[in-house]
């Protein structure tokens, strides 16, 4: 096992060295203000078996969640993604079935209190959608995915104790407390891939308990693990596509001083200033053909700081549950009066549920995702004229099945908003220690792009939709869900009827021409 744990400060906060005590088996830290990234490594053999198992008939495995609060995600942790559970996955055979993913998806993510599974997964083929990919020849991303709306990461929590914690002889209550540190993370992402077999698990906080960070990391008692430790201060490179980390690392039970570090590498994501903001919401009253407003404010429409030559748009990535879903020709369309009155320049992807009419009971796979690039107003246009710039989408609702109160309740997670410019042809972006990819959208670009992270506003990262059902007997009113069934089944058996019984007198005419003739003269 492997441990690095990573603590990011701005370069206005103020670091005191006596805040951190490093020893020969232990290092203190005592009220440290930071970010924080604690990042775990295990081989296969470290794993239980059951997750050993389907790991092993995976060419690739990526979980990616994000809390539904907002969060500031400074350099080197930018990226972003919707709220909820995100899941990447390739299997090993394409032309065999892989449903033990979805039978540990729902031993993991389980509602322990009404013991059902979150997840509603059968099989990989009915459940997850094909990921869109720029190349299948160089392809990033994962060849299936899946989401479902996850507040909390209690269930996983509760795995990771009875399983992998309960598989340690010792050490356990230390296991124990690391996993529920994981209930206060704003971000989880759990990787596995067949070339390197083994998985990490990386957790991030982008704030500080309200005393600071007060942890003691202890060394491992195997000889084969190791436990790295860093405090670091993220500044732009001299390079645009460059971030440059500076601070203190030490390999607890093998340095005996903190050792002072300055390096720079290219990276894919970075902030933008904590001004550039965007919020969400949707038009009142919704009805079944909710609008989603994306609003940013001026700072998000200015050119990020990238390189001069590198070509640069504002794009957002929607990710949406079933019940909602657009019109992909009615959002894919060139004509120029809709894009511009929606502010929108043109839909570059889409995958997953696409029928229009079928009811949400009747779809089987989890929903679709939507990359548009957004139409931007020019530098002049937006500092002196706009006070702000919102770009809506138009979207429609499913039916849903029928509740007692006459309404049911849609949740769409917020999308994510970025610019995405092109970076220069010998740019390398191979080699970034926080690099974070398969998003769902990173790998929508290609390899050298470089993406400016908009921020969302401060509030819940889901939006609620108040659906209209048809409405369960309850005691009152004149017409109920009942009466509503029989009515439509006597109105089709009526006309069934009718049209049997014209069938069969065209048919009695045609027997009988004589009688055919004096039908056609007293007609």
């Amino acid at each position: 096992m492997k441990r690095r744990i990573t603590f990011a400060q701005t370069p206005q906060t103020p670091f005191a060295a006596d805040l951190i005590s490093l020893s020969a088996s232990t290092l203190s830290v005592q009220n440290l203000a930071a970010a924080r990234e604690d990042r775990i490594t295990l081989s296969l053999s470290e794993l239980p078996d059951e997750l050993r198992n389907v790991l092993e008939q995976s060419h690739e495995l990526r979980l990616r969640w994000a809390t539904e609060r907002s969060f500031d995600a400074i350099a080197p942790f930018a990226s972003r993604i919707s709220p909820g559970l995100h899941v990447h996955y390739t299997p090993q055979a394409k032309n065999e079935s892989q449903d033990s993913i979805c039978t540990l998806l729902r031993t993991i993510f389980v509602d322990h209190e009404h013991g059902e599974a979150v997840v509603d997964c059968t099989r990989p083929e009915d459940s997850f959608i094909t990921t869109p990919l720029v190349s299948t020849r160089f392809a990033t991303s994962a060849s299936l995915q899946y989401y479902t709306r996850l507040a909390d990461l209690r269930s996983l929590v509760a795995y990771i104790r009875r399983t992998a914690c309960h598989q340690q002889q010792s050490g356990g209550s230390a296991c124990h407390k690391r996993a529920d540190t994981l209930l206060t993370a704003d971000s989880v992402d759990i990787d596995y891939d067949s070339i390197s077999h083994a998985v990490t698990i990386s957790g991030f906080w982008a704030e500080p308990p309200a005393d600071g960070w007060t942890e003691e990391v202890s060394k491992s008692a195997s000889d084969n693990d190791k436990v790295e430790f860093g405090v670091l201060t993220a500044e732009k490179g001299i390079e645009r596509t460059e971030i440059q980390m500076g601070g203190l690392l030490a390999v607890v039970g093998e340095d005996k001083k903190m050792k002072p570090t300055m390096f720079s590498f290219p990276s894919r994501h970075h902030p933008l200033p904590s001004d550039a903001t965007y919020s969400v919401s949707f038009s009142k009253p919704t009805g079944l053909h909710p609008t989603m407003s994306i609003t940013m404010q001026p700072p998000s429409l200015q050119r990020p700081p990238a390189p001069e030559d590198a070509t640069c748009a504002l794009h957002t990535y929607l990710t949406l549950p079933s019940s909602v879903f657009g019109d992909q020709y009615q959002l894919g369309t060139k004509d120029t009066l809709f894009l511009q009155s929606h502010h929108l320049a043109a839909l570059r992807a889409h995958a997953g549920e696409m029928d229009l009419e079928a009811p949400d009971w009747a779809v089987q796979r989890w929903g679709s995702t939507w990359l548009f690039e957004l139409d931007s107003p020019t530098v002049d246009e937006g500092a002196s004229v706009l006070k702000n710039w919102t770009a809506t989408i138009p979207l429609h609702l499913r039916y849903l099945p029928p509740s007692d109160t006459g309404y049911r309740t849609a949740q769409v997670p917020w999308p994510v908003v970025f610019w995405a410019c092109t970076a220069e042809d010998g740019t390398k972006m191979g080699v970034n220690p926080f690099d974070r990819t398969n998003l769902g959208w990173d790998g929508l670009f290609g390899p050298r792009t470089m993406f400016y992270q908009l921020h969302p506003e401060t509030g819940r990262l889901v939006e609620e939709i108040e659906v209209p059902v048809l409405k369960l007997n309850n005691g009152e009113g004149l017409v109920t869900a009942q009466i509503i069934e029989l009515g439509t089944s006597f109105v089709i058996l009526l006309g069934f009827l009718w049209v049997l019984w014209r069938l069969i007198q065209v048919g009695f005419l045609k027997a009988r021409p004589g009688l055919r003739e004096r039908h056609e003269k007293k007609e």
